[in-house]
């Protein structure tokens, strides 16, 4: 078994290390007691601690402190935008509504998208995409403009997808939504700390980020939503966080998120030059040493249309769980471009709406790199990649 401190990490789009400074701000905020929403001394400390992350996160991100709402992730807030705005806009409209994002969007839209058509009776627009997976910002106009569909709810586009890297122009359509007042909601996990991140100059209406994304407590994320909605909330209790989303708050993992915000904010511009700089050579060793390979998302490594942290390749005639198993075996951590359900593994939805078949999607690999991410960990994989994809390939051939 190879050790933790040898392995090879390539796998910071599902999850980072956590900071230094951002476990030492949890730490101290664990040392006090007091419930944020308590009114005596050791309460009103929490809560300092509460704001005081809150005021700093706004800062950082250019928006009003009023627009930062806590939640438990990225899942949440997601869900809190998609189902919370919706239901909102239909019962003030009192007509039946639709639903506008694309195919290709995480998990925590599609699903929530799925249900509210499935069980709530709204109508849904998908969006397509093109062949390396963006949204034309004139076929959202056509959707919203569309006079013989229900009235758009609500629109929700990623700021970059999460399995290719692909990078959206957000800024394009929330203007188009906002011109036509449509709330456009847009989740930036995959994008803080990659990607300039100024709210106030976006225009959206609400943006989901997460703290276990760049190097923050897990559990903990938010919900950048415009002070003037009022998304019906998918909790009821206490009525903490603008009555938005109850349930006590938890001030230690809010303190470390901010310094991560911080630190992603701060360190974004050289962050990305070096990544960018080791995923190009990632990418290049890739296409030149394991004949077949195919790179996903956008081509261009010199632009802004991917994420400077993503490689994501399909591997044609190889299994993505079989060789994932065999990089592990190899130490390295990286991921299949795939969701699994239940330990089922499923072809990537996102390599299907480009129009790979079913096969296609289900052979592909996404290396994502972070701030640990070194020159020789790129060479480790180059060296060990051309083996694992030729067992991988004997391996699928073999049970056919």
């Amino acid at each position: 078994m190879i050790s933790p401190e040898a392995r090879v990490y390539l796998d910071n789009a599902s999850t980072t290390a956590m900071l230094p400074a951002a476990r030492d701000a949890w730490l101290r905020a664990t040392l006090s007691t007091g419930n944020p929403s308590s009114l005596h001394a050791s309460g009103r400390q929490a809560r300092q601690v509460v704001e005081e992350a809150r005021e700093q996160i706004a800062a950082d991100l250019r928006t009003r402190p009023s627009a930062v709402v806590f939640t438990s992730g990225g899942t949440e807030s997601d869900n809190l935008a998609i189902k919370g705005i919706a239901w909102a806009r239909r019962r003030a409209a009192g007509v039946p509504m639709r639903i506008l994002t694309s195919a290709i969007e995480h998990h925590a839209v599609l699903d929530p998208v799925r249900w509210l058509v499935e069980q709530d009776g709204f109508a849904v627009t998908w969006l397509g995409v093109d062949a390396v997976g963006r949204v034309d910002v004139s076929e959202v106009v056509a959707a919203l403009d569309d006079a013989n569909l229900p009235t758009p709810a609500l629109c929700s586009v990623m700021w970059a997808n999460n399995e290719i890297g692909t990078v959206q122009p957000v800024a394009e359509i929330a203007q188009v939504c906002r011109e036509r007042a449509v709330p456009f909601h847009t989740d930036a996990v995959q994008v803080l700390g990659q990607l300039p991140l100024d709210l106030g100059a976006l225009g959206a209406d609400a943006v989901t980020i997460t703290s276990h994304k760049i190097g923050g407590p897990w559990g903990v994320g938010a919900l950048i939503l415009d002070p003037t909605l009022e998304p019906t909330p998918l909790l009821h209790g206490g009525g903490q966080e603008r009555d938005l989303r109850s349930g006590s708050i938890d001030a230690p993992s809010i303190a470390g998120f901010a310094v991560a915000v911080q630190h992603a904010v701060a360190a974004q511009p050289e962050h990305a030059r070096k990544l960018r700089h080791l995923r190009n050579a990632l990418i290049n060793g890739v296409l030149a040493s394991v004949p077949g390979a195919i790179l996903n998302g956008d081509p261009d490594l010199q632009g802004d249309g991917r994420l400077p942290g993503n490689a994501h390749f399909t591997f044609p005639g190889c299994q993505g769980d079989a060789l994932l198993l065999l990089l592990d075996a190899a130490g390295i951590d990286c991921s299949t471009g795939s969701a699994c359900t239940a330990g089922i593994p499923q072809p990537s939805h996102v390599l299907l709406a480009l129009g790979a078949d079913e096969a296609t999607a289900r052979g592909s690999l996404r290396f994502s790199l972070g701030p640990a991410t070194t020159s020789a960990d790129i060479e480790r994989l180059l060296d060990v990649l051309p083996g694992a994809v030729e067992r991988a390939s004997r391996a699928a051939g073999s049970r056919r």
